[in-house]
């Protein structure tokens, strides 16, 4: 018996937009039903399934929660697996991430914390961009290059919001 459909466990069809706060308060509902404590008192096998599940409902929460693995996601739906780590073959893009990147030193340096304010919307704004531009080609089979080249993006600038962040908790300290 393979894992569940990330989207059949939510009752979901396979689709990017997702209701952030429907999906929540799915996965508490969910998560309540398929606590292990709940058959603390069952069988080793009732047990063993029961954290299974769970399990599987933790990650295909993580999955649909995040746009770029959402995205990644719904390609391999589709059959396409995409290496996690594929190089961008982009060099407009890759120009943008030297650019962020040196940015993001210099506000570093300079302790900039209203500079990192700023930083950190523009970085919201170029996700919620590549989130409305994946949304509109994912299903489009022969726009299935774009697609992957924006889930690259979308992966890139997840690891630049987390080193965001990581700086500003540096800062606060």
């Amino acid at each position: 018996m393979g894992t569940p459909c990330h989207y059949a466990l939510f009752e979901l069809q396979p689709t990017f937009d997702i209701d952030p706060g429907m999906l929540s308060s799915r996965y508490r509902e969910l998560a309540r039903k398929v606590h292990p404590d709940r058959f603390a008192d069952g069988g080793e096998a009732e047990q063993r399934y029961a954290i299974e599940r769970s399990t599987n409902l933790n990650e295909a929460y993580q999955t649909l929660k995040s746009p770029s693995r959402r995205a990644r996601y719904l390609l391999t739906l589709e059959g396409r697996e995409m290496p996690l780590e594929a190089t961008v073959q982009d060099p407009a893009f890759l120009m943008q991430q030297m650019q962020w990147r040196e940015e993001l030193e210099e506000l570093q340096d300079d302790a900039d914390i209203a500079g990192i304010a700023s930083f950190k919307a523009r970085l919201k704004a170029a996700q919620q961009n590549l989130n409305d531009s994946f949304a509109g080609i994912w299903r489009d089979e022969s726009q299935r290059e774009e697609a992957e080249r924006l889930v690259r993006r979308m992966q890139f600038l997840d690891k630049l919001s987390q080193e965001v962040r990581q700086l500003e908790e540096r800062l606060d300290d």
